[in-house]
């Protein structure tokens, strides 16, 4: 299964045993997450393009880690085929994955240890959605359309702070057209160089 990743400063240690886990149980990873414990970063700028890759189908599932989940389940729910849950027990994931049939896994790097942690990957990647729920699946996902304004069904490439120390380490150019969604990390670069 191809797993998008990402965490935040708080969710740098967890990352690194979870993709550990993933990686020697054949799972393909795609890590959008900062790569350092510190300093401190916007989660949005790391696990909303992660979120987005599951929404266009990129990656099956999503595994967001930020300091308690919430704030990245919140962020990821605003896309229209992603179906966050936030969860910090077995039981909680079993019901998220059983019954709404979520995809992407929202983790507290600051409330969970590894070993609780990766039973709940385990249980997230392993249960399949029992089909007795499609309707009410289905339902949400109309209730979810409904109110989401039509120019925001269109896929949007997020440019991420991340994506701008590639093109320089590469020395690629990056193309910004009407559909990029810059991200706030990159604004705060952008207004800080302004103001030198």
């Amino acid at each position: 299964m191809k797993i998008a990743l990402a965490n935040d400063h708080t969710g740098y240690a967890l990352k690194l045993e979870i993709k550990e886990w993933l990686l020697a149980k054949g799972h393909a990873v795609e890590d959008f997450g900062v790569n350092q414990g510190s300093p401190s970063v916007s989660y949005f700028d790391y696990t909303f393009p992660a979120a987005q890759a599951v929404d266009v189908g990129r990656c099956e599932r999503g595994i967001l880690i930020d300091g308690a989940g919430y704030p990245s389940a919140a962020l990821a729910a605003v896309l229209p085929n992603v179906r966050p849950a936030v969860c910090h027990d077995v039981f909680s994931c079993q019901i998220a994955r059983q019954h709404t049939d979520s995809n992407v896994l929202c983790l507290g790097g600051k409330v969970l240890g590894g070993g609780l942690a990766l039973v709940i990957v385990e249980t997230f990647l392993t249960l399949e959605f029992l089909t007795k729920y499609a309707d009410r699946v289905e339902k949400a996902r109309r209730i979810k359309l409904r109110h989401i304004r039509s120019e925001a069904l269109a896929p949007r490439r997020s440019l991420t702070v991340q994506d701008l120390q590639e093109a320089i380490r590469c020395r690629q150019p990056i193309v910004i057209d009407e559909k990029t969604v810059l991200t706030p990390g990159v604004l705060d670069l952008a207004n800080n160089a302004a103001l030198r």
